[in-house]
């Protein structure tokens, strides 16, 4: 049976604004379980590259009825941190047989 890990996700909630009325926001870490990572070939991250200027890692299959909001946001696994990028791609959930219907690019975040 194929069984997602446990990543951490920081959901970001707006707290006000700063000097220059930037938006500030606060970020509360979240448990998502059963969440499935996968590694990218060179050309998916070649292609990234070249469209987003991002560099992609790995694309993680969310598990069907996650509500939370993973765009543009911060992920830890495997010991490191990540950010997605673009937008989610979701599946009709009835459409697909098994636990995931979502799936997000992240990028490797430095130090």
């Amino acid at each position: 049976m194929i069984k997602g890990i446990d990543v951490i996700l920081y959901e970001k909630r707006q707290t006000g604004v700063d000097a220059l009325n930037a938006p500030v926001y606060e970020q509360t870490p979240v448990t998502v379980s059963n969440v499935l990572v996968t590694p990218q070939d060179s050309a998916a991250i070649a292609e990234d590259f070249r469209l987003y200027g991002k560099r992609l890692v790995y694309e993680l299959c969310i598990p069907k009825g996650d509500t939370h909001n993973w765009t543009d946001t911060r992920v830890d696994f495997f010991g490191e941190s990540f950010g997605t990028f673009g937008m989610p791609r979701e599946y009709i959930e009835a459409n697909v047989p098994l636990a995931w219907n979502r799936k997000v690019k992240v990028e490797l975040l430095d130090g």
